[in-house]
């Protein structure tokens, strides 16, 4: 059971085995190709924010849900490896969720397999809501039910938690949720799916990003930070405040995962009382390292380098 001798988070959300496939084309329709290698690798929007956390030096636990199985079995390994606070509920009729990731010029195609992660509730994290009410920071993302992760939200609202909500993958939320978040963190094309801005898609349309990210603040959300990838991160709060981030040029190995880390990194922060902008140069520079390695977990930098990097880089 986690103390309270510091700042600590609770991440809400999926782990999975992940099948990575390096290929050199992507095939078409019926074609069969050779691929270039095959790794079994933990994953999981939810265990990967848990293990960038810890690897940042905080104390954070982990609510999710696995199968009965090996992949299970590992899952829990990994999460002992990185000390994290466990509070898994094991399903025996279901299986531990997968992802198949495809990997191919410096990019990635995913697809995902729930298996447990899709029949979690909230009776389940109910019975572990002790991890939620001794939390600084409550950091949740979607490959957990839609229906359970606002369960969370209004439990974690309810209790005086920040709450940041990673809505990935991208899918329509109840606008009843929005005020009670602390932030929400989409990349572009999540937030075309909340904003019903497609525009945005142009990368270099700043002024239709803030439209977008103007259409949420007026839900009611206090804080939203886009992801922009290699450029960097843009934030607006509720007075209409913005500023950005730059991402830094890397040698990028393999993006899996660097998502997962800026969102982390940011709850990391926010947990030890910094500020927007000063999280957000954080979770920016942590993110830029987590490129430079391969996996989505084995990729998340160890808290003296983003500290190293951030002395050069910014």
């Amino acid at each position: 059971m986690i103390g309270k001798q510091g700042p600590n988070i609770v991440v809400i959300g999926s782990i999975n085995m992940d099948i990575v496939i390096e290929t050199p084309v992507i095939p078409e329709k019926g074609e069969t190709i050779l691929g270039s290698e095959m790794k079994l690798l933990p994953g999981g929007k939810g265990a990967n924010q848990a293990v960038a956390a810890s690897r940042l030096g905080m104390e954070t636990s982990f609510i999710g849900a696995i199968g009965k199985d090996r992949f299970g079995e590992q899952m829990q390994q990994e999460l002992n490896r990185h000390s994290i606070n466990q509070a898994l509920t094991v399903m025996p009729e279901e299986k531990t969720g997968i992802a198949s990731i495809w990997i191919h010029d410096q990019d990635n195609r995913i697809v995902v397999i729930p298996g447990a992660n899709g029949k979690i509730t909230w009776s389940d994290i109910e019975l572990r809501k002790s991890y939620i009410d001794r939390s600084d920071v409550v950091l949740l993302q979607l490959e957990i039910p839609l229906d359970t992760v606002v369960e969370c939200i209004k439990y974690a609202h309810g209790a005086g938690k920040k709450i940041i909500l990673n809505p990935a993958p991208a899918q329509s939320l109840p606008e009843e949720i929005y005020p009670m978040l602390y932030s929400l963190t989409p990349n572009r094309q999540e937030l075309s799916v909340l904003a019903g801005a497609p525009e945005i898609l142009q990368e270099n349309d700043f002024t239709a990003l803030y439209a977008a990210m103007r259409k949420m603040i007026d839900k009611g959300l206090p804080s939203i930070m886009v992801t922009l990838g290699a450029d960097g991160a843009v934030h607006m709060n509720a007075s209409g405040h913005t500023f950005h981030i730059p991402g830094r040029k890397m040698d990028v190995t393999d993006t899996t995962g660097a998502g997962d880390c800026f969102n982390a990194a940011l709850a990391v922060s926010i947990a030890k009382g910094l500020s927007m902008e000063q999280a957000a140069e954080y979770a920016v520079a942590a993110s830029a390292l987590a490129v430079t390695k391969f996996g989505a977990q084995n990729g998340m930098p160890e808290v003296a380098e983003v500290t190293r990097f951030m002395e050069y880089a910014f």
